[in-house]
């Protein structure tokens, strides 16, 4: 069977279908939440979609109450199943766009907008190839299930909600990273850290008081963007922020009001996973305050901070780590929050090799913050994901992979977090092919048409094998 043909037959229907999804600004809001819709009105229409679209090419759906949906091929009496684990939710489309990131574009052979590759792309590639197989009444002995996640960018509730009700697949694969295959995940550490600081114990001084300090608005980000507030400035701070700008090769602005300055930075937004591929605006924004004749709550805030300027690793504070599997421990000051007169905080997002140990990472973590008056105020830890090799899924969607590229199905890891990691005998599978820039979390996000179609031909064979494992 040639796959690929038959996904150029359905080519102009699979955009027209996608361009629908993607017009859907659907980011988590949960000022709109309610009943049936608990991660917002916006998600609930982009689930609602894909359900529509499943019943309309008569396959199987359920909704679990706005959390999870899914569309089920029926191929056996039994319960067992193939998945396919999709996401509907997008992270906020920050930044400066060439065209509306919810007004789906067409240039140069790419389809631009939030959610082309991260992950409404690769889910309705994958959705196409169920419905191929189905119209091609390919044989296969098992069921197969394409599951709607609604929650993945900020805490994968959703998979876990469909985790305490639902039991496990045989195998299955996320369309959410790389190709090959992605078969070893990271560990992740969630740790909000709060600043303990008496504010009665703030003696007026002829300092410049940091009124305010904000970067960052989500876990697995890089902010792009920061701001900080300065009240009764020294009038040199203008110029000592520009000759900052220049030498770190930045941009950035300051305006006056009220007896205040403002100063923004503008960093470049990238996924945690790779905050060396980022500019951090709140870690050099932090770079840049340190330099100034602050107040002692600032200065007490920002030392701790500055610890992680420009180390990615960890290794200014020894919680580095590496391993030949899934390569270093990295770590993302991810979200900035100093108020003056309130709490402040910093939010760690940190990625850890399989080998490491979350124990000891914790340990260390709560040592630094006694040592510079900072607790946690949460921490949160999602275990290292690792299938291995040998398994006969792993074989065959390296089969499919390989049949359909002629390129080797080498097996990779990776530093994001899929949800993969949340079932046993499941993977990442696409949708960025080797040597593709990844343009998930920043702007003008894409997919290129080509590799769309090519990694629906390539979900069409791998589900067609998995479905008949034995």
């Amino acid at each position: 069977m040639n796959f690929y043909e038959e996904v150029v037959k359905q080519k102009e229907q699979l955009l027209k279908d996608l361009t629908r999804l993607l017009k859907i600004e659907s980011t988590k809001d949960l000022s709109s939440s309610s009943e049936g819709q608990p991660m917002g009105k916006n998600i609930a229409e982009a689930l609602d979609l894909m359900l529509t679209l499943s019943t309309q090419h008569g396959l199987h759906t359920e909704n679990n109450e706005g959390f999870y949906g899914y569309a089920e091929l029926k191929n056996s009496d039994n319960d067992d199943y193939i998945a396919i684990l999709g996401h509907l939710d997008v992270v906020p489309a920050t930044g400066d766009w060439t065209s509306p990131p919810f007004e789906p574009t067409i240039r140069d052979g790419k389809l631009f907008a939030r959610g082309a590759i991260d992950d409404k792309g690769p889910t309705m590639a994958a959705f196409y190839a169920l419905k191929m197989l189905k119209e091609l009444k390919m044989p296969m002995k098992r069921n197969v299930r394409i599951i709607f996640g609604t929650d993945e960018e900020s805490g994968m509730s959703c998979l876990k909600k469909y985790r305490e009700i639902e039991h496990s697949p045989v195998a299955g694969f996320a369309p959410d990273a790389t190709f090959p295959i992605i078969h070893a995940e990271k560990g992740q550490i969630n740790a909000r850290c709060n600043l303990n600081f008496d504010n009665e114990t703030e003696s007026m001084t002829s300092n410049d008081t940091l009124i305010s300090f904000q970067a960052g608005t989500r876990p697995n980000m890089v902010p792009e963007s920061a701001t900080a507030v300065i009240k009764d400035h020294d009038q040199a701070i203008e110029q000592q922020f520009i000759h900052f700008l220049e030498k770190h090769q930045l941009e950035g602005e300051y305006f006056h009001h009220s007896g205040n300055i403002t100063l923004n930075l503008k960093g470049l937004s990238s996924h945690s996973m790779e905050p060396h591929k980022g500019i951090n605006a709140g870690m050099y924004l932090a770079q840049f305050l340190t330099t100034l004749s602050l107040n002692k709550k600032a200065k007490a805030y920002l030392s701790f901070v500055n610890l992680f300027f420009e180390d990615h690793f960890g290794k200014n504070i020894n919680i580095d780590h590496e391993d030949d599997i899934t390569g270093p421990l990295t770590i993302n000051p991810a979200i900035f929050s100093f108020e003056e007169g309130s709490s402040c905080f910093v939010h760690l997002n940190i990625r850890y090799p399989v080998s490491a140990n979350f124990d000891a990472i914790e340990q260390k973590l709560y040592t630094l913050l006694e040592k510079y008056h900072f607790s946690f105020g949460d921490i949160r830890n999602k275990n290292p994901h690792h299938v291995d090799k040998n398994t006969a899924m792993i074989k065959y969607l390296q089969k499919a992979y390989e049949e359909e590229t002629s390129e080797e199905a080498t097996l990779l890891s990776s530093g994001g977090n899929t949800y993969a990691s949340l079932l046993p005998n499941c993977v990442a599978y696409g949708a960025v092919f080797p040597g593709k820039v990844m343009t998930a979390h920043q702007k003008n996000e894409y997919i290129e048409i080509e590799d769309l179609l090519k990694a629906t031909a390539i979900y069409a064979r791998a589900i067609s094998y998995l479905a008949n494992i034995e």
